[in-house]
Parts: structure tokens; sequence; C-alpha cells
């Protein structure tokens, strides 16, 4: 097992290129916030939240917010975790004083074998919360998502766009649901919490973010943030660890 840290300042974010790692490797934050895409899926990591990244698996990141955060990758033949697909963890006081004790230490020290077993112990997958949103096929209602998707604040109605697309409204009410499983309403909160935790990610306010996306009330913002992720948008701009809650590296 090896151990890297690292930091990214304030002016330097970074992004890396597509590529794989013949082992294993846990990726997670301290402060910091990091996307990092496969073919798969896109994740988006909070402070106090990591991913684990089988061997072999192609995968890209960027820095969303600067801060510290730590690289471990496993020795492959002695690794017990056989996740075959990219995980989320929770990283929490426990198990990131475990990090720290092992990067401090020596392979020989008497102290590691038991150390090593407790963190793999303390790496348990974390339920995903998608924010999944999918793309209509009929050129009408397709049409409206593609510029609700480019401008998330944008506060047409359904029957404004009817107008905009000449269509009726109960035609587009019934694409909607039809193609993307539902209601224009839910569809477009959807498109608004994705593009949320996006900007919550690159340090904008609760409520600079809730007018970004639509929301004139930043308490109709929150509500419908713990509606869709099951969490409070604080989460994705928390830096203190100590007592974070549970959300998962979220698919953006």
């Amino acid at each position: 097992m090896s151990i890297d840290r690292g930091e990214s300042g304030p002016l330097a974010p970074f992004f890396v290129e597509t590529h794989s790692h013949p082992a294993p490797i846990l990726m997670w934050t301290s402060t910091a916030t990091v996307t990092v895409g496969t073919l798969a899926r896109d994740w988006l990591i909070p402070p106090g939240y990591g991913l684990w990244i089988p061997g072999g698996i192609e995968h890209a990141g960027s820095v969303l917010h600067a801060g510290e955060g730590s690289l471990i990758v496993f020795a492959p033949d002695h690794c017990p975790i056989t996740w075959s697909e990219p995980t989320g963890v929770s990283i929490g006081p426990l198990l990131r004083e475990l990090i720290a004790h092992l990067d401090r230490t020596g392979p020989q020290d008497p102290s590691r074998p038991h150390a090593e077993a407790l963190m793999f112990t303390l790496l348990v997958p974390l339920p995903t919360h998608d924010i999944h949103v999918s793309v209509p096929t009929d050129p009408r209602v397709r049409a409206i998502a593609e510029q609700i998707v480019a401008d998330p604040a944008d506060p047409r109605e359904l029957a404004a766009w009817a107008d905009h697309v000449h269509a009726g409204v109960r035609t587009l009410s019934r694409l909607f649901r039809s193609e993307t499983g539902l209601s224009f309403a839910h569809w477009r909160t959807q498109v608004r919490i994705r593009a949320a935790v996006q900007l919550l990610a690159g340090g904008a306010s609760v409520n600079a973010t809730a007018r970004a996306v639509g929301y004139r009330k930043p308490s109709a913002f929150i509500n419908a943030f713990r509606r869709i992720t099951g969490q409070t948008p604080g989460t994705y701009t928390h830096t203190d660890t100590t007592n974070a809650p549970d959300p998962p590296p979220t698919p953006s």
C-alpha cells in the first residue's frame, strides 16, 4: 500500500486526462471537491468522501474546488476488496486517522497489519443517489429539454413552451412522461438540482445557487434539493468533515 497526499492551491485547479491504474486505488478528499469520469458515469466527490476505483478502469478527473486530498494505491494480490466497479465511500474520523497513521508508519511497523485490517473493515460502499436526466427523442420535447439543460433557471411553464414549439400542452405533457418517465415539472427539477450540485461544489453559496437554477426562495430550493438527493445543499459546500453526513459521491 502506498499513500500520496497533495493539495491544489486556490488558483491551481487541475484536470487529469483519461488513464487507468493496474492496481486498485482509493481517491478521497478532506477539503477539495473533485469529479471523476468513467465510461459508465461521472462522479462528484465532496469533502469527506472517497471513490474506490478498481485496477484497469479508465477514468479522468478534475478539481472543482481546490483543497487537500489523498490517493491510496493497493497491492492487487493482497487487497481483500473485490468491488468490480467504482464505488463511493464515506471517510469518517476514524478512517481518516487510520489513513494518516498508515501514511506515517513503515511496512514493518508492528501496528500496521491491525491498522490495515481495520481500514478495510471501515471501507463500506455507500448507496448511490443518481441524479439521472433522460433526454427525450421527440423533436418537440427535445428542443425544450435542450434549452432547459442549457439554462435551468428558465421560468417558462409547459403552456409557454407549447407556444414556443407549436404543440399542444397535453401532447407535450404526454411526451415528457412517456419519454422520460417523469412529468415536465419533475424532469425540470432533476435538471435544476443536477446543475445546482456543480455550482455548490464550485463554491457558490446556497442562495446564489438557488437563484442560478430558478428558485426565488432558498427554502423552496432546499426542499427540492433534499427531495431529489436525500441531503441538504450544505453537503456539497461543507469542508469540516468531522461530523460529515453520509451522501455518496454523486453522479453528475
